[in-house]
């Protein structure tokens, strides 16, 4: 019986050899192998009993079928995965052609194949990610995550405007910085890590406080702005420049174990941030991450929220958080959604 094996496998080894050094195509050289086990196959058929070459080839004819049906089985399971793996490759020269279409450089196509595979994106919503102008307000806790995720995305031009420092205390949540980075400005350290991260997108780094001399031309220049600060004062005056400007809003804001989200955009709808928040309150009422502390993540949790927003704002995808005030509880694993609405009689939107 083992002459059955030994024999057949010998001579498709020999086949196959033959076949490499010659240059045959691999489909011919199994081929000249399956029509070596179909002449095999037949000697055992039709030539009379104890004949020398039944003899040689050994093993029963059902043996043989059964060989035969193993092999068939084999290649079946490689002709599917044939199947399956061309199939995967087709995609990506639609992908590549749409991406190409859209005026992307041929780099940037790994990079947000994903994004178009998806259909409320699709090279479309991709290329207006592209054009898009986003500005980030702070750079910290928030606007670190923000800044990575909307680099990543593909965002074309991304402005961060700060003031502030890389301090050894923001390295705990402020994933764009890193301990060499230590005294640097955070609008060039976040502007680092965009850039190694996607060498694609624009960077416009502004070291410096948002103020009222600066907000409104400022704002005016980009298509949508986050709002990732920690204090009242600034966040009032980046929500009047959008208002002003007609340009939606991002914000979010966290302490300790809770974070909140929404976007807030009067020419739309929607109320603006002063709608639901008319005053500031006490600053013993919310006290800052240094006087009260923060959970390391929470911060890339809704920093990531608010890129995920700038995403779909701006490729028109799905439901954003227009008139919704999201509330998330990391320490019981709690999200809240409130339904708000413009107040008629606000002193930045209202009538």
């Amino acid at each position: 019986r083992a002459r059955l094996m030994v024999w057949f496998l010998v001579c498709a080894a020999m086949l196959w050899g033959i076949g490499h050094w010659t240059g045959t195509p691999v489909r011919a050289r199994w081929l000249m192998i399956a029509l070596l086990y179909v002449a095999a196959l037949m000697a055992l058929l039709l030539l009379p009993a104890g004949n020398p070459v039944q003899s040689m080839l050994g093993g029963t004819v059902q043996e043989w079928m059964v060989l035969g049906g193993l092999a068939a089985v084999v290649y079946a399971y490689s002709r599917v995965l044939a199947l399956v793996r061309a199939r995967v490759v087709a995609k990506e020269p639609v992908v590549a052609e749409t991406a190409d279409a859209q005026g992307f450089a041929p780099g940037e196509l790994p990079r947000y194949a994903r994004h178009i595979m998806l259909r409320e994106i699709g090279g479309p919503g991709q290329k207006k990610l592209k054009q898009a102008r986003v500005l980030v307000v702070g750079a910290g806790g928030l606007g670190s995550p923000a800044c990575m995720y909307l680099a990543a995305a593909g965002v074309g031009t991304i402005g961060v405007i700060d003031d502030d420092v890389v301090e050894e205390t923001n390295l705990q949540r402020q994933i764009a910085h890193a301990d060499a980075r230590i005294g640097m400005a955070k609008v060039f350290s976040a502007e680092k890590a965009m850039r190694a991260l996607n060498p694609f997108v624009t960077v416009r780094p502004y070291h410096r406080r948002l103020d009222e001399e600066i907000a409104a031309d400022l704002v005016v220049e980009y298509d949508l702005v986050l709002d990732g600060v920690d204090n009242f004062d600034t966040r009032y005056l980046v929500n009047r420049a959008c208002v002003a400007a007609g340009v939606p809003l991002v914000s979010a804001a966290l302490t300790q174990w809770e974070g909140q989200i929404s976007v807030f955009d009067p020419a739309r709808g929607a109320p603006c941030y002063q709608c639901i928040f008319p005053e500031a309150p006490a600053p013993e009422l919310v006290p800052s991450c240094a006087e009260a502390g923060v959970l390391g993540p929470l911060p890339g949790v809704m920093g990531s929220m608010m890129a995920a927003e700038a995403v779909k704002v701006i490729a028109c995808a799905g439901e954003s958080l227009r008139g919704r005030l999201m509330i998330f509880d990391a320490l019981y694993a709690e999200t809240r959604v409130i339904a708000i609405k413009p107040r008629p009689d606000c002193p930045v939107c209202g009538a």
